[in-house]
């Protein structure tokens, strides 16, 4: 394995040369709409930055940069609730309570706590402060989406804080593996599927995926991870391999779940929708699932977490 420093070198001079060639290609082709691709490329430089910051200094410094990517990604989900009342803006209050607790967990090394923090003790306590608002109408839908959101944006991202504190051998390059290899997945399949995509997989939950996007996607991402594994991580080959197909199809379903729940909660209200377009929700909707999926299979696999 290279050094952190030399990794990090590395993936500068790619997101350099990444960024050129965009430009390049907007400029020559003015027609095509390239503004997710652009949005995806800040989210890239952000994730870097995250990883400076955890390779030059410690692992509490990237956990509270995860943590408040966390923050700012849970408080646009919630911009997009509409008929909020007093009563849901307290369960809000208690949803952005949550996110200290749980990276608390984290950097203590309580895995047990983690793991089950946010899927049972704030499902059950979360109810509360909408009883207390002595309100029935919309009970359900505003705890269940509230839930929703926590579990994504808050639960979902926070194992990449938990990768450098379960495994401080090999936890800044399996963060770095999977966050380029979950941004490759989604850039290749959005290009191909603008350039050549034909069959769409879910019309009414994200119209610019395709099939062929995916299979090119999917190709591409397991091309990638066995590439980047010898550098940076333990896997074999074979394993390698299983995981690029894994983040591949966690990326996709993390893509058209999130795509959904933005669809569902702005029907009707196209001016928001369009402006959440460049939103930090829009560019990890991926991750939400890429980073549990991705660590639990391979805590599952390999000792070493």
């Amino acid at each position: 394995m290279f050094s952190s420093y030399v990794v990090l070198l590395i993936v500068l001079a790619v997101l350099i040369a990444a960024n050129l060639v965009f430009w390049f290609v907007s400029r020559r082709q003015p027609g095509k709409d390239y503004s997710s691709i652009g949005n995806r490329m800040k989210t890239w430089w952000g994730m870097f930055f995250i990883f400076c910051l955890a390779t030059l200094f410690t692992p509490a410094v990237s956990l509270i940069s995860l943590m408040i990517l966390s923050f700012f990604a849970l408080q646009e989900y919630f911009s997009m609730i509409r008929g909020t009342r007093k009563a849901d803006r307290r369960l809000f209050l208690w949803a952005y309570l949550a996110i200290p607790v749980q990276f608390y967990w984290i950097y203590i090394g309580w895995y047990g706590m983690f793991i089950v923090f946010i899927p049972l003790y704030v499902f059950l306590v979360l109810p509360i402060p909408r009883l207390l608002g002595k309100g029935t109408f919309g009970f359900l839908r505003s705890v269940s989406s509230t839930q929703w959101g926590i579990m994504l944006m808050v639960f979902g991202l926070s194992h990449l804080a938990y990768f450098q504190f379960a495994t401080p051998e090999y936890g800044g390059g399996l963060v770095l593996f999977l966050v380029v290899l979950t941004q490759v997945n989604d850039v290749i399949h959005m290009l191909v599927s603008l350039y050549f995509g034909k069959k769409k997989i879910v019309p009414t939950a994200n119209p610019q995926l395709t099939w062929e996007g995916f299979v090119c996607a999917f190709l591409a991402t397991i091309g990638a991870s066995l590439a980047l594994a010898p550098y940076l991580t333990p896997f074999s080959p074979t394993a390698a391999a299983w995981f690029g197909g894994l983040l591949a199809l966690a990326g996709l379903f993390g893509s058209l779940t999130v795509s959904v729940l933005k669809r569902d909660l702005l029907v009707g209200d196209e001016d928001k929708a369009a402006t959440l377009k460049k939103s930090y929700l829009s560019q990890i909707d991926s991750l939400t699932y890429t980073a549990p999926v991705f660590f639990h299979a391979v805590r599952y696999f390999f000792e070493f977490m």
